[in-house]
């Protein structure tokens, strides 16, 4: 459960983990769950994810995290807190790390994922269904990292949150166009991307 994206940041200050949360209620049900109204109560992890997460910790072959940074949704914030737990560290919320926002579709199937993406694919500008625009996701997500190379150095940053946000993330910082986020290798849940500083 690890993807890692080679040379992209040398010049970095810091080591970041990426990580998706564990497998979800939102995952099990089939629904899309991306408003803080829906996600930030409810939705945590299934009774499978609460495992993975509780295998990921017994095996973790990271780099040891000096600092949590999750999304305020129910099924990061968990996430984030088997590991804090594990390394004995206090999580910190960021909301810049929260789904994308799937607009109208928001509490239907995910059987609408595909016609999103297929949009996305000819722009990243798009807010059809009022779905948040993948160029916005990417400089939200950006904005973390840009905050945290500016505030420390020489530290190990877990950052917990969602599948699309994260590969959004990752193209960016590849220097693809946002447009072919979803070329990236899917995020699966419980994964750990490492990217940054290599000492």
């Amino acid at each position: 459960m690890s993807n890692t994206l080679q040379s992209l940041s040398d010049h970095w200050r810091n080591r970041y983990l990426l990580m998706r949360h564990g497998h979800s209620q939102a995952n099990q049900q089939g629904l899309i769950i991306s408003s803080p109204e829906r996600g930030v109560a409810d939705f945590g992890l299934s009774e499978h994810g609460e495992q993975q997460l509780a295998q990921v910790v017994v095996d973790w072959q990271w780099p040891r995290p000096t600092r949590v940074i999750h999304s305020d949704f129910l099924r990061t914030t968990q996430t984030a807190a088997r590991v804090a737990a594990a390394f004995g560290l206090a999580l910190s919320v960021d909301t810049r790390l929260r789904e994308r926002h799937f607009g109208e579709l928001d509490g239907q199937g995910d059987e609408h994922y595909p016609r999103v993406w297929a949009l996305d694919a000819q722009d990243a500008e798009h807010q059809q269904h009022q779905i948040e625009a993948v160029s916005s996701v990417a400089e939200r997500m950006q904005a973390v990292i840009r905050e945290w190379e500016q505030k420390v150095s020489g530290e190990t940053i877990l950052l917990v949150s969602h599948g699309d946000p994260l590969q959004i993330l990752l193209t960016a910082l590849a220097e693809k166009p946002l447009s072919q986020h979803r070329q990236q290798t899917p995020l699966m849940p419980a994964s750990i991307t490492p990217l940054g500083a290599h000492k």
